[in-house]
């Protein structure tokens, strides 16, 4: 910013010389002050994406420490409701486990290919990835406690063994209704995108005859993406024309200091409402 602060004195001074201004250099100037601009929004964009997938690892480690809270607490009780409910905890403790490192990844790459070499947010991710190794430690002694805990429940009095056949088909139950659930909830948020030229839209079947995404497509050409933390598309072309329809207002085009286009998705929810599919045409 203070750069881009310097420019403008600079423009304005050079505009207050009257007719004696270097026309330009003016222009010159005024292309740097343009080309900082864009690189600024890139930026404060790059930032609140990383905040974002920061964010959503923070409240998935919470969601699991709650979990364990709620598993030591049924632990000490016994009985079919109690089992069904720790399986319930440690189903759900597992998939966010495996939701967090993902997004992990997804944010040590976001630091890797993007402009932030912000040390301390370098520090946080480190902490994250120990955080997260420590929590599979405790899941893994968790896990192996319950397995105890499993065969005294096997051993109790009649009554107890006489729920086993009810206890498994809940679980079976609550373990299928848990995996349908986080199936649901990934699908919700994934989408699919393409950009190419015309003609390799057309070798791929996604534009046909003037029309994208009509009858038999190349599936395999889209790249898969998760909406919740994928919000920008780096085009790599300096003329970009979306084929798909998707609300004005709910993402900008704008160039990079290459003046390469790049995609920024904006209100994601409104974006991919009408279609899960993206079809980007460049040259």
């Amino acid at each position: 910013m203070k750069k881009l602060f310097i420019f403008a004195i600079c423009v304005l001074t050079l505009t207050a010389c009257g007719d004696g201004v270097d026309k330009r250099k003016l222009a010159e100037l005024n292309q740097r002050i343009d080309s900082l601009t864009v690189a600024n929004v890139q930026k404060d964009n790059e930032i609140n994406d990383l905040m974002d997938t920061y964010n959503l690892i923070e409240e998935g480690f919470q969601a699991i420490n709650e979990a364990q809270e709620r598993v030591t607490v049924e632990r000490s009780g016994e009985g079919s409701n109690s089992t069904a409910r720790i399986k319930e905890n440690m189903s759900f403790i597992q998939e966010t486990l495996s939701q967090n490192k993902e997004l992990i990844n997804n944010l040590q790459k976001k630091v890797r290919d993007g402009s932030i070499t912000n040390e301390r947010l370098k520090k946080s991710i480190e902490a994250m990835t120990e955080q997260l190794t420590k929590k599979e430690q405790e899941i893994r002694a968790l896990i192996e406690e319950l397995d105890q805990k499993d065969i005294h429940i096997a051993e109790l009095d009649e009554q107890v063994a006489n729920l086993n056949e009810d206890v498994t088909q809940l679980t079976n139950d609550n373990a299928q209704k848990d995996a349908t659930i986080s199936q649901q909830t990934q699908d919700l948020n994934t989408a699919w995108y393409v950009f190419g030229t015309k003609k390799e839209l057309k070798d791929q079947g996604i534009l046909q005859s003037g029309e994208v995404l009509k009858g038999n497509f190349n599936k395999e050409y889209f790249t898969k993406i998760d909406i919740r933390v994928d919000k920008e598309i780096k085009l790599m072309s300096r003329d970009a024309r979306l084929l798909t329809n998707h609300p004005e207002g709910s993402y900008t085009l704008l160039r990079d200091a290459n003046k390469l286009y790049v995609l920024r998705i904006t209100n994601p929810e409104q974006f991919w409402g009408a279609s899960k599919y993206l079809v980007i045409q460049v040259k």
